[in-house]
């Protein structure tokens, strides 16, 4: 039987910080205490020494690409990297090659995790304009949700019929996840640009060629729907002041029928970086402004926005040096988002325990999740160990995603993911992650 004991932690949970000791037997968390002695020769002691433990943070939006477009990450290179993050627990997007738009193709992804995973994992069913059908075959135990694009991304699954979306939302009781920019009014702005630019448009106009008027007019049509249907909505990657006000909390969560999401690099950057980062901040929807970014920060702090996730979407750098029109959106985000949350815990931005509710128990609400997302017994021992005193450096050396960069490189963190624990296996310890692909999958309470 695995026996670990966590002695001496900060134990983050549920809005308080309770000083005590954690011990897992076999998957699970067995104990919480004060103070818990070993019963047995076979335990193994891991002294937190006052630092942080947290519940492995639940990523609702990663593109990990297989299959496919294998060349730019897969499941195994980018569950290691989110694992070397603190994230014990990722919900993958259908726009892989082909699109998981059929049950046979998304069992095959579930079938592909379970042989390389070293997180546990679940992959969301796409919607397209003519795979009704299919979409409501979906079963809802094991399955996080459905995934529609209403603005054309990597992949392009694009859903704009209008009477399919509208038998979508009202035929199924999942949750439905949106992709919301409106597609007329990107293409409107980005033929202007080409007009003066050709192909090689200045990345500096991306928020403009995907503006804040574009995810306005997607997100409140899919709100309006949402309401009109009664379906379960999910918007994410909320990226703009505007959209925020879309969203209520006068609510309790779990009351909620619709919620957002808001992501690391919209909170984190602005349209001010596009100057030195050019298109390796280059996502869909795009960086904004400054003002949008303070925007979304308080509405994630009041609570209108629920989640904090990380669109985690590698490409190669080859394939970001191309001209504006063929480089391609998305970044690579798993291993540096927790970290980058806790920076802005040093810069008083946000609590401990806010960032917990955010990446671990607001996702485990949403989606249902069975007995994850909290530090609770009886609960799996998905656990990060933080140590917020302890600075490191990006650099290409210790970046683990497989396309080899990262938007943070050159960054100094203060804080360091020092242990993660999955299914009460050890699988990162400074720096250096072992060989123990547990990810399971998820299943839901519903």
């Amino acid at each position: 039987m695995n026996r670990i004991l966590i002695k001496n932690a900060k134990i983050v949970n549920e809005g308080s910080i309770f000083e005590g000791d954690l011990l897992i037997e076999d998957k699970f968390i067995k104990e919480i205490a004060e103070k818990i002695s070993p019963k047995s020769s076979d335990v193994q002691i891991i002294d937190a020494e006052g630092n942080f433990l947290i519940p492995g943070a639940i990523d609702d939006q990663v593109h990990f690409r297989e299959p496919g477009l294998t060349h730019k990450g897969t499941i195994e290179t980018e569950s290691r990297a989110a694992v070397a993050g603190g994230i014990t627990s990722f919900i993958e997007q259908p726009n892989t090659v082909p699109n998981a738009v059929t049950q046979e193709l998304l069992e095959q992804k579930y079938q592909r995790a379970s042989e390389v995973s070293y997180a546990n994992y679940s992959f969301m069913m796409g919607g397209t304009n003519d795979n009704l059908e299919e979409v409501l075959k979906t079963n809802p135990k094991n399955v996080a949700g459905i995934k529609l694009f209403l603005g054309s991304s990597t992949g392009n699954m694009l859903v704009d019929d209008e009477q399919v979306l509208e038998k979508i939302f009202s035929s199924t009781k999942m949750l439905i996840a949106t992709h919301c920019e409106d597609e007329a009014t990107i293409r409107e702005n980005l033929e202007k640009y080409k007009a003066e630019y050709g192909d090689d448009i200045p990345v500096k106009f991306h928020p403009l060629i995907r503006s804040a008027e574009a995810c306005y007019i997607s997100s409140s049509r899919a709100i309006e729907l949402a309401k009109k249907t009664g379906a379960r909505l999910h918007v994410f990657h909320v990226s703009t002041g505007i959209e925020t006000e879309l969203f209520t909390n006068k609510i309790p969560l779990e009351e909620k029928m619709i919620t957002a999401e808001v992501c690391v690099h919209h909170l984190w950057f602005s349209d001010a970086d596009y100057e030195k980062k050019g298109a390796l901040i280059k996502w869909n929807p795009a960086v904004k402004t400054a003002e949008d970014r303070d925007a979304l920060w308080a509405a994630l702090l009041d609570d209108r926005i629920d989640v904090i996730a990380t669109d985690h979407a590698p490409h190669t750098l080859d394939e970001k040096k191309n001209p504006y029109t063929s480089s391609p959106s998305g970044g690579p985000l798993v291993q540096h988002a927790v970290v980058a949350m806790f920076e802005a815990y040093h810069q008083n931005k946000i609590s401990v325990e806010k960032i917990v509710e955010k990446m671990a128990h607001n996702p485990a609400k949403i989606f249902k999740i069975e007995k994850r997302g909290f530090i609770r017994e009886g609960y799996y021992a998905d656990l990060a160990i933080v140590n917020p005193g302890l600075p490191w450096n990006v650099k290409k050396e210790n970046i683990l995603y497989k396309c080899g960069w990262s938007p943070f490189e050159g960054v100094n963190f203060k804080s360091r993911i020092t242990h993660t624990f999955v299914n009460g296996s050890l699988v990162y310890n400074n720096f250096k992650v072992k060989d123990i692909r547990c990810g399971e999958r998820l299943l839901f309470d519903r």
